[in-house]
């Protein structure tokens, strides 16, 4: 997912160092080199990238940092052969995830935990414990987290007026139910969807389930107990999105709409509500027909409800989590500078001038925008960090939990088989 992520993000650049596909930024001279591969063609980024590099070989006299760049589709295909050759880039970027899971089972990654964990834990208790969490498998850090990510449900504050629907009360299912009964019933098309990609309608499912479950009710599915993702929670979570889809809720042809669709029709003003990104503010905007899109001040924005009887919390968080994964023969001073990538300063840096959702504790307080900033404290604040399920799971099982959610919620799939076909793709993984 958050591949896809990253491809509305990146924007085209022209050859920005990366073309020749040449590590760059540094000297093959220094006593180490620290090999550094990325997802990234924003050039303005990049020069926030390559800064970051310069200012830490200034500190460390004898280590230089080389930088590789790639769009995000030569990147995946790039690394698998780079991590089994002698060629592995030191640290690269990670989705973590099933994938990170499976890299850390080849032998190809050295984990962190004697660095994170080194003077009492600094590093660690520097960083939202979610977020290590959410890169650590078989009780050792996979990957130094790198970025986080937050879904939402963002509004279109004119027409929740049009309509009286008052975002501040929806807390529960059953509210955000009756609310898309309200828009509706004011002639207002309560909800973008983006039907042709699947993933986009994945996020219900998976931010139901997540309701219904809890942490440790998911967990527990992961490990096959309690019928897996056959279980009564996951079947529910089935139950109530095939509810929602009942009320038709979309705008018409959401079956046959991508998800850059779905942007224009919520930045078109044809739909009140997207349960969407962080950067939703910007992408609906470059995506409507005027290109303008809704004015920042006439977006308000509301985390996923609970359920009735639920496990699940409203600060159990579903989004992107990457991190910076380490290869086994990387030079030792690696862990030292992933450290310093990690560190308040270079966060609030980053979160000021590339506007990413920062790891370290306090560093958001350097993000302007005021959505933006919003996503940022409630990710300080929350209490499991779910990556989407495509990473997690892995691809093979991510991509039926994007059919059946779509099957579900077009009432051509009964949640207990789409609960049952996702255990049974998922039983294949454990063994």
């Amino acid at each position: 997912m958050s591949s896809r992520y990253h491809r509305m993000r990146l924007i085209s650049a022209t050859a920005v160092a990366l073309a020749g596909g040449m590590f760059t930024a540094g000297s093959a001279a220094a006593d180490s080199v620290i090999r550094w591969m990325h997802v990234e063609q924003v050039p303005g980024n990049i020069a926030v990238w390559n800064q970051i590099a310069r200012d830490f070989e200034a500190k460390r006299p004898g280590v230089k940092v080389e930088l590789q760049f790639l769009e995000n589709q030569a990147f995946k295909a790039k690394l698998p052969t780079l991590l089994q050759s002698n060629d592995a880039p030191s640290i690269f970027y990670s989705w973590g995830g099933g994938v990170l899971k499976a890299q850390s089972e080849t032998g190809t990654l050295r984990p962190i935990n004697a660095a994170i964990d080194a003077n009492g834990g600094e590093w660690r208790k520097s960083i939202n414990a979610s977020a290590v969490d959410g890169l650590t498998f078989d009780g050792k850090v996979w990957a130094s987290p790198a970025r986080t990510g937050l879904v939402s449900f963002y509004y279109n504050k004119e027409l929740f007026k049009k309509a009286g629907v008052d975002a501040s009360k929806i807390a529960t299912w059953d509210d955000f139910l009756g609310a898309v009964k309200t828009l509706k019933q004011a002639g207002v098309t309560p909800i973008a969807g983006g039907g042709r990609d699947k993933w986009p309608l994945h996020f219900y499912w998976s931010y139901l389930s997540m309701r219904e479950a809890g942490q440790k009710g998911f967990a527990d599915a992961k490990a096959g107990k309690n019928d897996g993702f056959a279980g009564k929670p996951f079947v529910k979570a089935g139950e109530r999105l095939a509810e929602l889809g009942k009320l038709e809720p979309f705008q018409n042809g959401y079956l046959g709409a991508t998800w850059n669709d779905a942007l224009a029709t919520f930045g078109d003003g044809r739909a009140a509500l997207i349960l969407s990104f962080e950067n939703t503010p910007s992408t609906q905007a470059s995506n409507s027909t005027s290109r303008k899109g809704l004015a920042d001040d006439n977006i308000g924005r509301f985390p996923f409800p609970v359920v009735s009887g639920g496990a699940g919390v409203t600060t159990d968080s579903f989004g992107g989590l990457n991190g910076w994964a380490v290869t086994k023969n990387a030079p030792p001073e690696t862990e030292e500078f992933l450290r310093y990538m990690a560190s308040i300063d270079v966060q609030k840096v980053l979160a000021r001038d590339t506007q990413i959702m920062p790891v370290a504790k306090g560093a958001s307080e350097a993000i302007s925008k005021p959505l933006l900033k919003e996503v940022a404290e409630a990710l300080a604040k929350e209490t499991w960090h779910q990556n989407f399920l495509d990473q997690d799971l892995g691809p093979n099982v991510g991509a039926i939990v994007n059919d059946i959610s779509v099957e579900v919620v077009s009432g051509s799939m009964k949640p207990a088989d789409a609960a049952q076909q996702i255990e049974d793709a998922y039983s294949l993984e454990r063994k």
